[in-house]
């Protein structure tokens, strides 16, 4: 995990704004990240994402939940590579793969680590529109950190948790080790 990142994005509007699902018309407000190499938390703006994107080009692997879906999509849109092609790990593709269906981040928390996100995305939409930075900074984070503890989770007992529609506690088998094909990390030095 040394250099590995887990980071979760919020953007300035929604797929309802631009029309419908297209990750291409998002524009992003903030990109939390923790990057176990300094063990810090740390939130980027827009205007700021250069800087980020130098360090994530050294990264490990990228860990999301969605990420694959969602956040590294978006984030393509402020660079001239593709996220997609970096190592990285999306919690909720691997939920899928043994499930074979899909599950809220707020939901697998909830039963695996013993408490939810703070908010939803929806949210810091608003507070873009009302200029609240520091709030989707915070909000950010705190999903960041749920997303940490989730992985961090199925790292060290290769099972998440969810409750069925009975209220039963179900495990989720995942396997969050690298691959070795991961473990190299990618360097592409792009100018921004």
């Amino acid at each position: 995990m040394s250099n590995e990142v887990v980071l979760d994005i919020e953007t300035q509007n929604t797929f309802q704004e631009v029309g419908g699902y297209d990750t291409s018309k998002l524009k992003i407000s903030v990109i939390g990240v923790y990057f176990y190499e300094t063990e810090t938390y740390e939130a980027f703006e827009e205007h700021e994402l250069a800087q980020l994107y130098q360090r994530l080009e050294k990264a490990g692997r990228i860990i999301g939940y969605n990420s694959r879906g969602f956040d590294l999509p978006v984030m393509n849109n402020y660079y001239a590579g593709n996220f997609l092609d970096f190592p990285n790990l999306d919690l909720l593709t691997e939920i899928h793969k043994a499930l074979g269906f899909r599950l809220k981040l707020d939901d697998v928390a909830a039963a695996t680590v013993g408490h939810r996100k703070s908010g939803h995305g929806l949210q810091a939409v608003e507070w873009w529109k009302q200029g609240e930075i520091q709030k989707i900074k915070d909000y950010c984070l705190q999903d960041v950190k749920v997303t940490k503890e989730v992985y961090e989770y199925g790292r060290k007992y290769q099972a998440l948790a969810y409750e069925d529609r009975l209220g039963g506690r179900k495990a989720i088998p995942v396997d969050f080790e690298p691959k070795i094909e991961e473990k190299a990390a990618i360097n592409l030095s792009m100018g921004f």
